[in-house]
């Protein structure tokens, strides 16, 4: 088997938002990276961009489905089927409207994506990261895990599972070497957003214009950290907003 100098890391979700910014950044610091995505043109593209930096690994991957993760395992070549560092990064939020107006098609997408995709990922590659000397699994959650918000409903559900399952995971495997991560953004700017609202341009430039929210670079960072620290560190949960967004005071609905 070829030896890596670094790690190897998989990131799923790994042409848009989040998950691209984060293959960017692990690519340039010379990790072998296997990127997924549902996206084939994408993903090849990236690829191409930054093999110059790397070794990458691409395969098209819908997390939702478990027999293609699996496939994936078995067909990962020798080089970079040691993974050490899992970041699940697949994920989406769709609509705003409430719950009782909201599609229930929509629910179960968001409740497959976010939830089972990342337990199917987590799953399959758990036994690799087991018989690392040290891993991590970065999982990605958000503020909607804490705190509440008209329209959040399920996707907010979802990521409260996120890191109740992070904290699991890590009660599960303390002093193994596998450390865990709840990683929980607040507004960011991505085209995770615009696929929440549908493709509506004009009410995400109402939400992020002169905002100053996350960019996918600054999470990127973040995630680079966390996996950087020493062996003996574990960050339990991280919870990240921009300087333009804070909490509010619960409001009172006055009933006649």
């Amino acid at each position: 088997m070829t030896e890596n100098k670094h790690p190897v890391v998989l990131i799923t979700g790994a042409t848009s938002g989040f998950g691209l910014a984060t293959a960017k950044k692990f690519a340039t610091q010379g990790y072998p990276l296997i990127i997924t995505g549902r996206r084939a043109e994408r993903l090849e593209a990236l690829k191409a961009e930054l093999t110059p930096f790397t070794k990458v690994f691409s395969y098209t991957l819908d997390v939702r489905d478990d027999k293609a993760v699996e496939a994936l395992v078995d067909a990962l070549p020798a080089e970079f089927k040691e993974v050490a560092i899992l970041v699940n990064n697949a994920g989406l939020a769709l609509g705003t409207e409430p719950a009782d107006k909201a599609s229930l098609a929509d629910w179960h997408t968001m409740i497959d994506t976010n939830v089972t995709g990342l337990v199917n990922v987590t799953h399959c590659f758990l036994p690799t990261l087991r018989k690392q000397v040290s891993s991590s699994v970065i999982n990605l959650a958000s503020i909607a895990t804490n705190w509440a918000y008209p329209g959040s409903h399920v996707y907010g559900a979802s990521k409260a599972f996120v890191a109740q399952f992070s904290r699991n995971l890590r009660s599960d495997f303390a002093g193994s070497g596998i450390r865990v991560t709840s990683l929980e953004p607040g507004l960011s700017e991505s085209e995770f957003s615009l696929v929440r609202f549908n493709g509506d341009q004009d009410k995400y430039n109402q939400i992020y214009n002169n905002a100053k929210a996350l960019q996918p670079e600054d999470i990127a960072n973040i995630i680079f950290w966390i996996a950087e620290q020493p062996a003996h560190i574990n960050i339990n949960s991280l919870e990240v907003m921009p300087t333009s967004q804070a909490w509010d005071n619960f409001k009172i609905i006055k009933q006649q």
